[in-house]
């Protein structure tokens, strides 16, 4: 990423920043999730829809918010005026840059975030996926001053209050996680994770974790009830020091999340799911990867999160999740699961009916198959007479 011009007037970008934050007020953009369900839509993958045909899917199944892991322009202009909320992310390999200088930072929103408002409602903005407990110590070391030169930027322009910064991790930040109440953060990545919370503590920015029972169950079948993993009826269990009991394995990931910031001492920082799934195939070491788990998994957490509820451990808190993702992605590397996480099917129509509506319904998919049944009609007639 090569040096960014300078900025010809930074008052005269304040004060535009200002008008956009009072066009979001006066026409209520001030919620950065809708409810709670929402959508991750990734695009590694050569045959899903357009852009233009996604938003009309989302609005067909009221799908309200949507996380792509980029900010490729194409999406962001296909979702002006759509009403939908759209978080859009800073990819990893700019993570060194971004703690770099504050400059490089506010370039980037002034490519990717400032043209697409307020008409493109952005609501969030994750610097890097997955970074913290990774392999990368360069990232690890560059996420925090990241995602604080991001929100500096975001303030000068005020629209901090409009467009929240976070950055989503893995279960790798943890320790133990069973059960839920002894769940903290390894002492290897205390040093990254703390000037995170820090800020998200006073920014009020989630803590945004992704929660896989799926991952969890194909590493151990054997030790766990998939009943539990799928949000069915069982037993469950009862957490030995909070006596709190657990009928589900995506509730006790949250109260884990949440037990490890109370040992942080950030207890009052949000969990929210930035990604959860059941993949519908997946190869011969992949344990649970049917298509009737992920139906069950994914119709059972959206009944779930429609209650409106919290967890045993943060019952007044909802809980709100993104769920991966929209598409079967043809193109992504690694085991057959990564590329059977998907909703919808590449040509729209529903992977497994949990009840959303297919891009295309039965009656709009007739008149092509009149036309397709006339072709062949007119193509047999021209061979009868050449023939």
């Amino acid at each position: 990423m090569g040096d960014p011009p300078k900025s010809s007037s930074l008052t005269l970008s304040v004060f535009i920043h200002g008008c956009l934050f009072f066009l979001f007020q006066h026409q209520g953009f001030v919620e950065a999730f809708t409810g709670t369900y929402g959508v991750n839509y990734g695009r590694v993958a050569d045959n899903i829809p357009s852009p233009g045909s996604v938003v009309t899917l989302l609005k067909r199944s009221k799908i309200k918010n949507v996380r792509i892991f980029d900010a490729d322009h194409a999406v962001l202009n296909a979702f002006r005026g759509s009403g939908l909320n759209i978080a859009v992310m800073v990819p990893n390999e700019l993570l060194v840059d971004m703690n770099s200088s504050e400059e490089k930072a506010m370039y980037w929103i002034e490519q990717n975030v400032q043209p697409f408002l307020p008409q493109t409602h952005i609501t969030g903005i994750a610097v890097g996926n997955e970074i913290i407990g990774s392999l990368n110590l360069d990232y690890q070391k560059a996420l925090p001053g990241a995602v604080s030169n991001i929100y500096k930027c975001l303030k000068k322009l005020r629209l901090e209050e409009l467009i929240e910064v976070s950055t989503p991790h893995s279960q790798a930040v943890f320790t133990n996680s069973y059960p839920p109440s002894v769940c903290s953060f390894k002492e290897s990545i205390v040093e990254y994770m703390k000037p995170l919370l820090e800020l998200f503590s006073k920014t009020g920015a989630p803590f945004y974790i992704n929660v896989y029972p799926f991952i969890a169950y194909k590493t151990e079948p054997d030790k766990i009830d998939i009943r539990y993993a799928l949000l069915q009826q069982n037993p469950g269990f009862r957490d030995p020091n909070t006596k709190l009991h657990y009928d589900n394995m995506f509730d006790a990931q949250i109260d884990a999340a949440y037990a490890a910031l109370e040992d942080a001492g950030y207890g009052n920082i949000e969990v929210r799911v930035s990604e959860t799934g059941w993949a519908s195939r997946g190869g011969e070491n992949e344990e649970g990867a049917t298509l009737s788990n992920a139906r069950t998994y994914n119709y059972n957490l959206r009944k779930r999160l429609a209650k409106m509820k919290g967890t045993p451990f943060r019952p007044n808190i909802v809980v709100k999740a993104y769920v991966f993702a929209l598409f079967n992605e043809d193109s992504k590397p690694g085991p057959v699961s990564e590329r059977n996480f998907g909703l919808f099917e590449a040509d729209g129509s529903i992977a497994y009916d949990i009840g959303f509506n297919p891009l295309f319904s039965s009656s709009s998919l007739l008149p092509k198959a009149l036309n397709a049944v006339d072709f062949f009609c007119v193509v047999t007639m021209i061979l009868m007479f050449v023939t």
